[in-house]
């Protein structure tokens, strides 16, 4: 053989004689390749939409929650019975460096209004959430301190649930919903969010939930709004100190966004290393495909591989341009793989943040190519390894 140009040219002559065969061959590594892209790409797109979710929340909100909160598992934490009243909301206010106390009371249930039931997010609230929180009315109005005072039983409903129950937002003002056998008047609709759990959000009052929907008078957590960042660290210090004074240290969590951010990523590099690890079996699976065809190969070609030893090929250029034949499969495989899966993420991103990193194309050519090489090398030897008298001789 005259160089790699040599070997990887008889390659591709050898592919030419049987496409369908070499197409087939590729296939299994195609699709383990954009199985494992695709995956990757997905992990990467859940932590880049909760990432959006955070920000739109604003940089400077500090949450409490009962329990662990996200600091030692979330589940644990809600299983925590601490619940907040409003003794912690007042005292909570007396903090110089807050700017927003909002108590927020969560329940998820049934919504009945215009013949029809349908599922949602009930929030008890106070008037500051929809600055704290960044929510805007696409029709109507948000309540104020005094609807909150007077327990006025008024609602804010998310852009996908007035959708459900009334058809449009223009639809649903001033109509009555009932919740837990109480109405609400509709005097606004907020903006579309893309969020499920917002859009399908309907915000009342805190006090107006008193009574059936909320008979402990007890919030699910509280979010907290400081004017500016440098303000996080002190005001955080002087939350969980007024909360010392009721509670435990164990019984609440106080987070800052950046702190739950940092747990989430934790949770999805996992979840990332665990998606990568099912992909992979269908790399496994086209490898010793591509293995499989290369033995076969080997032994339709035993007399063409004696031929080539007699005229003064050696072991070694028998074992290279074998295994030049599996890596260059694994390989095209590989980049099919990968630019396949580049289109679908193009296709989805306008409607989820898919999104394809160095790491996902150092994955694909790289564990395609060493697939190739792994697999190929079994099928090389036993080529390499022929008599070039019984190769010749072989019927």
């Amino acid at each position: 053989m005259n160089g790699y140009k040599d070997i990887i040219k008889a390659a591709i002559s050898d592919f030419g004689r049987n496409k369908i065969r070499t197409f087939l061959t590729s296939l299994g590594i195609t699709i383990g390749v954009l199985a494992v892209v695709l995956l990757i790409a997905l992990g990467l797109g859940i932590k880049n939409y909760i990432k959006q979710q955070f920000e739109s929340l604003g940089a400077n909100l500090i949450t409490v929650l009962p329990g662990s909160g996200f600091g030692q598992g979330f589940g644990a934490g809600l299983i925590n019975n601490t619940k907040f009243d409003e003794k912690d909301i007042k005292a909570l206010e007396k903090i110089n460096e807050l700017k927003y106390v909002v108590p927020v009371f969560f329940k998820a249930t049934s919504v009945e209004a215009n013949n029809k039931k349908e599922f949602a997010y009930i929030r008890g609230v106070n008037e500051d959430f929809f600055k704290l929180r960044n929510v805007k009315t696409l029709v109507g109005k948000q309540f104020n301190s005094s609807d909150n005072q007077s327990k006025a039983k008024v609602a804010v409903l998310g852009y996908s649930i007035a959708e459900k129950l009334f058809e449009s937002p223009e639809n649903a003002l001033e109509k009555t919903v009932r919740i837990e056998k109480q109405r609400f008047k509709v005097i606004g609709v907020s903006e579309k969010k893309g969020n499920s759990e917002e859009d399908l959000s309907i915000v009342v009052p805190f006090r107006s939930t008193y009574g059936a929907i909320n008979p402990d008078k007890t919030f699910w957590g509280i979010n907290l709004g400081v004017e500016s960042e440098k303000d996080i660290q002190v005001a955080k210090k002087k939350v969980k100190d007024t909360l010392l004074k009721r509670y435990d240290e164990d019984k609440f969590t106080v987070s800052e966004q950046a702190e739950i951010l940092s747990t989430i990523n934790q949770i999805f590099n996992v979840l990332n290393i665990v998606l990568v690890a099912i992909g992979s079996i269908s790399l496994i699976v086209g490898g010793v495909g591509i293995m499989n065809i290369m033995y076969a190969s080997v032994t339709e070609r035993i007399k063409e591989i004696g031929i080539r030893r007699a005229i003064g090929a050696t072991e070694k250029d028998i074992l290279v341009q074998f295994m030049a034949e599996s890596v260059l499969l694994s390989a095209f495989g590989g980049i099919m793989g990968l630019l396949i899966a580049i289109g679908i993420v193009v296709i989805v991103r306008p409607f989820f943040p898919l999104s394809i990193n160095l790491i996902a194309v150092i994955v694909a050519v790289g564990v395609s190519s060493f697939i190739g090489i792994f697999f190929g090398v079994f099928p090389a030897r036993r080529a390499a390894k022929l008599s070039p008298i019984e190769a010749i001789r072989y019927e």
